[in-house]
């Protein structure tokens, strides 16, 4: 079995402290083993794609684990993850920050979110433009929303080797998360702009992210299997 690589995470973290970056050990189809070695080495926050997977995982890993939702979130397994998910950075519409309200509510929780805002050319990311971004957070809805943190944004680039879009991409979310940041008071609850993964992550520090989601480079390459893509 391949285990999590110790060398390489304490490497990563090193890089991401120069930056002052956090690290999410994305461990989306990884099996138990992996993710209590990791965290053995004293990871403690960790990504999760698949709901069912993720509750799964809340069940047999130490409780102090910070679980991070970073997949598309359908609003009818929002319940499922609402007891103890740390962070939902993958917030793609109202419907979803008023679903997740309802179920912090009935948990007696106020649930961290990102807002995944669309910055890739793919037509198949998720996520908010930078006009929808503002108007949810200008909105006077969101003020009513008691049971929810809306923490910052979080952007996945375009799949491709050219490195200059890749960087034009998480610099305009910067840029925007900047222009938001100044404007809410205090800016100091607007902290997570959740930026890069295994293969572009080094190029997001570069432009100002303060977290990355890394898997492949700590666990190694390993494939969902179809009851794991069914689950979601």
């Amino acid at each position: 079995m391949i285990m999590a690589d110790k060398k390489k995470l304490e490497s990563i973290l090193q890089e991401l402290n120069a930056h002052h970056a956090t690290l999410v050990a994305v461990s989306k189809t990884k099996p138990i083993a992996e993710i209590k070695e990791a965290y053995g080495y004293g990871q403690k926050i960790f990504g999760e794609n698949y709901v069912q997977e993720l509750t799964e995982k809340y069940e047999q890993l130490p409780k102090d684990i910070r679980w991070h939702f970073i997949g598309h979130l359908q609003s009818n397994k929002v319940k499922f993850i609402a007891p103890f998910v740390s962070l939902i950075q993958s917030v793609d519409s109202f419907k979803l920050l008023k679903e997740i309200n309802k179920e912090a509510k009935k948990n007696n929780r106020i649930i961290d979110c990102l807002l995944q805002v669309h910055i890739a050319e793919e037509e198949t990311k998720f996520g908010f433009s930078f006009p929808e971004c503002e108007h949810v957070l200008n909105s006077e809805e969101i003020k009513s929303l008691e049971n929810i943190s809306i923490k910052g944004f979080m952007g996945m680039a375009t799949f491709t080797e050219n490195e200059n879009q890749i960087r034009k991409e998480f610099h305009s979310l910067k840029v925007f998360f900047d222009s938001m940041k100044s404007f809410l008071l205090p800016s100091s609850d607007f902290p997570l702009l959740s930026m890069g993964m295994t293969s572009d992550y080094k190029i997001a520090l570069q432009e100002g992210s303060s977290m990355v989601r890394i898997g492949s480079a700590i666990f190694g390459e390993r494939g969902a299997t179809d009851s794991q893509m069914k689950a979601e």
